[in-house]
């Protein structure tokens, strides 16, 4: 299936000034080590790949004291395979659990830059975090890897006419046709089955777009993995505890009506000093994405946060459905009651990150707030998400006569629009991907 971070991997490659070892990082089973093997294949005369978790002798040679050299040299003689020759790349899977040889790309970058270097790992975000040694800071190029985005859903269920036909009716502001409009939502409410994991699209590929016979189990499995995965990278069973307290919680969590992460949401006594660990882990192994919270629109959005106000997303839609225990009857006819906006507002923000925004929202009080703010060529954006065609919004309208934005974006199952009365753009939200080009 394409991916688009395909083109980053490429942009790095063709980065022939001095190219740093590259490091991906993303949620377990994203699609790293497939994609990469096959950027790995395409782009490469030689190319061999480790694995730590099978390769453990690699573990072992960089857990000794021999010299950053030595240690250089043996890796080729444990490989047999010289990773300096022209036209080579070398991909490290797993490489988490080398903590050493993750120092060592240090050594790599200034004295080896002619040798080609990924790595990408299960949790390695995390590991990073609460690593005994130092991270080779500037020596490292670093890349995020999110699951499958509705463009690239789209391309593999293919439909790369509707793509662009989507694409065409952004850049000029046109309306799609009312058939093919209807067809593109009822193609986003089968994402918001299957999501972006690449096992679950590709099942849903399989079946030919038939929900009977797609297998819901797919992202069950793979929540379960998350966890499973979690006694190598946690201090102790009370850590464990907390994380798993606070990822079950994140359902209600999105749909309570403060729009903000309630510690007492998780247990009824709970206090941030006790579970601000738990969530620091859960966005290093990028299962949550932290949206914060900002009282002041003004750039630099970062420098206006609210440190002890956020929001916290699901890493993706598919799975956020998946733990509701969603029939996918009940998804694809639009029946979800109150949670269809909680769904969609979940939706958003994944697509927001996929096209390499940060996530921030507006709220000044407890009554008024905005979805997202955009960060663009064309100052702060608000967006507001609905789920339905049912748009108005008593916070974006006080939002906009207050602060006068260029205009606001609204994404809903609307078309494709603008209103230059009050400098409106409606998206819908099938369109969504399409917001970095507002960058």
């Amino acid at each position: 299936m394409k991916r688009k971070i395909y083109q980053e991997l490429l942009n790095w490659k063709n980065n022939q000034d001095h190219v740093k070892p590259l490091m991906v990082l993303g949620v377990r089973q994203s699609g790293k080590t497939y994609i990469i093997d096959e950027f790995c294949k395409n782009e490469y005369k030689n190319y061999i790949y480790v694995n730590l978790f099978e390769n453990t002798n690699v573990i072992q040679l960089y857990n000794s004291d021999l010299t950053s050299l030595e240690k250089f040299n043996r890796l080729k003689l444990l490989l047999n395979f010289d990773f300096e020759q022209e036209d080579t790349i070398l991909f490290i899977d797993e490489i988490q659990e080398s903590e050493r040889l993750i120092a060592e790309l240090k050594y790599f970058c200034e004295n080896h830059n002619q040798v080609r270097i990924i790595c990408a790992g299960s949790l390695l975000g995390v590991k990073l975090k609460r690593s005994k040694f130092s991270f080779p800071v500037g020596k490292v190029k670093m890349l995020n890897m999110y699951p499958m985005d509705f463009e690239e859903f789209l391309i593999a269920m293919n439909q790369e006419m509707l793509v662009q036909c989507i694409k065409d009716c952004y850049e000029n502001n046109h309306q799609m046709t009312a058939p093919i409009h209807e067809n593109a939502l009822n193609l986003y409410r089968i994402y918001l089955v299957t999501g972006g994991m690449p096992e679950s699209v590709k099942n849903m590929v399989e079946t030919k777009g038939d929900y009977i016979k797609y297998d819901q189990s797919i992202l069950t499995d793979i929540v379960s993995s998350y966890f499973k995965d979690m006694d190598k990278y946690v201090v102790n069973e009370s850590e464990a505890l907390r994380i798993n307290r606070v990822y079950d919680s994140l359902p209600s969590q999105l749909s309570n009506i403060s729009k903000k992460f309630q510690y007492a949401n998780v247990t009824k006594d709970a206090r941030a000093r006790e579970y601000a660990t738990a969530i620091d882990w859960l966005e290093a192994s990028n299962m949550v994405l932290r949206c914060k919270a900002v009282k002041t629109p003004e750039i630099p959005l970062e420098g206006f946060v609210d440190t002890d106000t956020f929001k916290l997303y699901l890493s993706d839609v598919g799975i956020l459905n998946n733990i509701l225990k969603l029939k996918i009857e009940d998804i694809l006819n639009d029946n979800v009651s109150l949670y269809k906006g909680v769904i969609a507002e979940n939706y958003v923000a994944n697509q927001l990150v996929c096209n390499q925004f940060d996530l921030y929202y507006y709220r000044s009080d407890n009554t008024s707030k905005v979805d997202f703010l955009l960060y663009t060529k064309n100052g702060i954006i608000p967006l507001e998400v609905k789920a339905g065609s049912a748009t108005q919004s008593k916070s974006l309208k006080l939002y906009i006569e207050k602060y006068h934005p260029k205009y606001a974006i609204r994404i809903s199952t609307k078309d494709f629009g603008f209103d230059p009365k009050t400098n409106m753009k409606s998206i819908p939200l099938y369109a969504t991907f399409l917001l970095k080009n507002e960058k």
